[in-house]
């Protein structure tokens, strides 16, 4: 019988990097600030202590160094781990990503490999203004060759990031920064292993499908308990993973329900919320019994003030209000 304890989401990462590290000699870290300071969010607390400076290491503050890095160290053979402070910053090595890291595998006719995960944390929350707190999953689904993982618990946060580093390609692994202190039951276990591409119902129910991915899905866990007072039960669907997306559990639940609820923390047009929509649209039109609700956040730059921020950001009330509204059409 494995162990379970309870962690939080920062310390589930942390304890998946160690037990990486010290597996194969080839995974190592990189990234500004991940040594000494530990992470600006302490997802890399004491490895450096624990590896030394050779496999984790501080750089200077140039994103696409680091991201170049990493490309070539993966090409020859290591399985880089690099950290961008803020996803925002993955903007100034878009060449890196979207030209080598995603394309080189493809381009050498497999005889390359590229073993590089890609941390960073997403989104708005703690009052960081706009250039510092957006969520841009949507523009990295979209590249061929990358896979987008976005874990909502400690226990997915664990078992995915190993998954991503043992993966031979390109990961993305995006990590909500109002998650990091959220607690729960974590395996001790050294080899447990989420595989990218499997969906997870997180509350069973008949009347209206909920798709939420990341911090989301806290919020919409709560949406579902109240509106269960109302009489009206969701059922919570957490992709997970972005990209390979597990479309098969969405449109068997949305069988089941005729109705569906996205939500998403990216920005409504042209998000990731649409891509969920149009691939049930696709495969279970038919089923639908009511408009497709999309809860996203609001067209706008995310503000400081924290009145302003929570106007931007998607709320447990509008979840439900969203839900509403379809199990009434």
């Amino acid at each position: 019988m494995q162990a379970i304890r309870k962690i939080s989401y920062a310390e589930a990462l942390n304890e998946a990097l160690h037990e990486e590290m010290r597996r194969d000699a080839l995974v190592f870290v990189m990234g500004e600030d991940v040594g000494k300071m530990g992470g600006v969010f302490n997802v890399t607390q004491g490895r450096l202590e624990a590896f030394g400076p050779q496999r984790v290491i501080d750089t200077p503050i140039s994103e696409a160094a680091i991201a170049g890095a990493g490309v070539g160290s993966a090409l020859v053979g290591a399985r880089p781990v690099i950290e961008f402070q803020f996803i925002d910053f993955m903007t100034i090595a878009m060449d890196q990503i979207v030209n080598h890291a995603a394309k080189l595998r493809y381009m050498t006719g497999g005889m390359a490999s590229l073993p590089l995960v890609v941390r960073a944390p997403v989104c708005g929350g703690i009052g960081l203004g706009a250039q510092h707190s957006q969520s841009l999953e949507a523009w990295f689904v979209h590249v061929p060759g990358l896979k987008v993982v976005m874990p909502s618990r400690p226990a997915d946060a664990k078992g995915l990031l190993k998954s991503a580093i043992r993966d031979n390609n390109p990961v993305l692994f995006l990590e909500h920064r109002l998650l990091y202190a959220q607690t729960g039951p974590v395996p001790e276990e050294t080899e447990y292993l989420i595989p990218r591409g499997v969906a997870e119902v997180k509350r069973a129910g008949l009347d209206v499908t909920l798709v939420a991915p990341g911090r989301t899905v806290p919020l919409a866990l709560a949406a579902a308990a109240g509106l269960a007072a109302e009489g009206i039960e969701a059922e919570v669907i957490d992709p997970r993973t972005l990209k390979p997306l597990d479309a098969a559990t969405i449109v068997a639940s949305v069988k089941k329900t005729n109705r569906l609820v996205v939500v998403n923390d990216g920005w409504r047009t042209g998000g990731y919320a649409a891509e969920l929509m149009a691939v049930v649209m696709e495969q279970s039109f038919y089923d639908l019994d009511a408009p497709i609700q999309r809860v996203c956040a609001k067209d706008a730059p995310m503000p400081v003030a924290p009145s302003l921020q929570n106007a931007v950001m998607v709320s447990e009330a509008e979840i439900a209000e969203a839900c509403r509204t379809a199990v009434a059409a």
